[in-house]
């Protein structure tokens, strides 16, 4: 637990009186809580320069005074800043150490990134514009080392709280700048002054890792969620997640965005692509599981959000159009994981920190394992239920690049994700439908549908090889029943119906497939678009 300091810094706030403390002598600014003036220190005196504005209130599990340790050092939460931009909002925590040096504890696509700022790089983008010509997806190099750019958004300051290590930048946009590299650091260039731009970087942590204490009680997220009326329809929705930007009306199934509050005129969107019949989750949403993924031992992981993606097939592009879904998950301490319902089964994938090495033909390295690039395909959402730490926006397209694991490490998976914005990479593997039905408590009827894509003809190989002629026979009794059950059926695609409804994808797609006479095995991102939160 981070020590108490051994100098306490205090003044009286020149606006209001309320008393104004710093717990480091370098820190050159704070907000009043009172009043929120932001204030700089001025010799023994302390100056009004603004006013911050309120801050958007997230329930984030992570507060003032919360205190911890990084690598041993013990250390403490003393200011924030909120940030906002077209995708969203983000928070950066000013931790102060013991030792007196400062650093960021930043989100991060729903997890974690400790940074520091160093000296600025002779070899960076000395300019915002410079750094904007970069271009998403663009290779650089920034302090010495090579660098992937994984995103360039224009921002602004929403707010900012308590002590800080130079004066908060409150008025007008600028450019951040998020790099990645195959060492798993993240490098920012924060251009939020013109005259003075500054370098952070750091590494991926988990909030589990760092002893945390102080935190917000979950309960208070999920008892004390902010609550308004739908803008579409009326009905009563509550927010209940720390990061939320959008979420879906279970009674009209708009998709309203809150990332900017819920106070004000909500931007929202109905969702026309679909009907409500066969479209409701496998995997109830606000169920809890125990899985590993990819943690020390296995978590409890709440589903929160819901998506139906598909992919969209070039022009003249002879392959069917492929459907799957895409579970949200989140535990308080490990932030968000997407678990995956293709056609070829379960997986699951987390955001990762850094990018693999430089790509050879169609391999890439991460972590010393080589993945073999599978799909290159345009995925576009059809449809949401639920809370999502990025917004949802109508027709976003992502390119999507799927790849598998080599050798011993087959069930390995990894994706790249690129808008113009954005270049996202996420890893994990394939996961076997039983154990999701086991994590979830789903019912054996249920976990019929979680094996829906399983050949329904398959046989044991040593028993096939001492019975081939028998074999053979039953095989073309089989096809002849078939060709005879098809001339017959008045619907090929009864069973799907059953199952997920005349509405769902499942039987939409079957029907096209029996049209066409074929469709694409396998297919469906190993993770979901992941827009949500730059970081310093």
């Amino acid at each position: 637990m981070a020590t108490s300091p051994q100098r306490v810094y205090r003044a009286a706030c020149p606006h209001c009186g309320a008393p104004v403390e710093f717990a480091s002598a370098a820190s050159a600014s704070a907000v009043c809580s009172f009043c929120r003036s932001t204030l700089v220190r001025d010799g023994d005196a302390l100056q009004r320069i603004g006013v911050s504005a309120e801050l958007f209130d997230d329930h984030s599990p992570l507060q003032l005074g919360v205190g911890g340790h990084y690598k041993g050092l013990a250390f403490s939460l003393v200011g924030r800043l909120q940030y906002g931009y077209d995708g969203g909002t983000w928070n950066e925590w000013h931790a102060l150490f013991d030792s007196g040096r400062s650093g960021w504890l930043s989100e991060d696509n729903g997890a974690y990134v400790f940074a520091f700022d160093t000296a600025w790089p002779a070899d960076a983008p000395p300019d915002a514009d410079a750094a904007v010509g970069l271009g998403s997806g663009s290779v650089c190099t920034v302090d010495g080392r090579g660098w992937t750019v994984a995103s360039i958004v224009k921002t602004h300051l929403i707010a900012a709280q308590g002590e800080l290590p130079t004066p908060p930048q409150l008025q007008g946009d600028f450019i951040v700048v998020d790099l990645r590299n195959a060492q798993d650091e993240v490098g920012t260039l924060d251009y939020s002054n013109a005259r003075q731009p500054t370098w952070s970087s750091g590494r991926a942590v988990l909030l589990a890792d760092l002893g945390l204490s102080g935190l917000k009680d979950s309960s208070e997220k999920t008892l004390g969620g902010r609550a308004f009326d739908c803008p579409s329809c009326g009905a009563a929705l509550e927010v209940k997640l720390a990061t939320t930007q959008a979420l879906s009306c279970p009674q009209c199934n708009a998709v309203v965005d809150v990332s900017q509050g819920v106070g004000g005129e909500l931007a929202h969107y109905r969702q026309n692509n679909s009907g409500a019949g066969g479209l409701e989750p496998l995997i109830p949403l606000g169920r809890s599981g125990q899985l590993q993924l990819g943690t020390p031992k296995p978590e409890d992981w709440q589903v929160v959000g819901y998506q139906e993606r598909c992919d969209l097939p070039e022009p003249g592009d002879d392959e069917e159009q492929t459907y799957w879904r895409e579970y949200l998950l989140y535990n308080q301490l490990n932030g968000f994981a997407f678990l995956v319902d293709a056609e070829d089964g379960w997986s699951w994938v987390r955001p990762v920190t850094g990018t693999p090495g430089k790509a050879q033909g169609d391999q890439v390295t991460w972590r010393g394992q080589t993945y073999k690039k599978r799909y290159t395909y345009k995925a576009k959402v059809s449809w949401v239920q639920g809370e999502f730490y990025w917004r949802v926006q109508r027709d976003e397209i992502a390119r999507v690049t799927d790849y598998d694991g080599t050798g011993s490490a087959a069930k390995k998976r990894l994706s790249l994700e690129q808008t113009p914005a954005e270049s996202v990479w996420s890893a994990g593997e394939a996961l076997d439908a039983s154990l999701v039905a086991k994590a979830f408590g789903i019912d054996s009827a249920g976990l019929g549908a979680l094996k829906r894509d399983a050949s329904p003809l398959s046989f044991d190989t040593a028993k096939a090889t001492a019975s081939t002629a028998r074999g053979v026979v039953v095989l073309v009794m089989f096809v002849l029943l078939m060709m005879i059950l098809v001339t017959c059926s008045s619907d090929d695609c009864d069973d799907q119906r059953k199952a997920f409804g005349e509405s769902s994808a499942e039987y939409q797609q079957c029907l096209r497939t029996v049209g066409s006479g074929g469709s694409r095995t396998g297919g469906g991102s190993w993770g979901g678009y992941s827009s949500g939160g730059g970081h310093k």
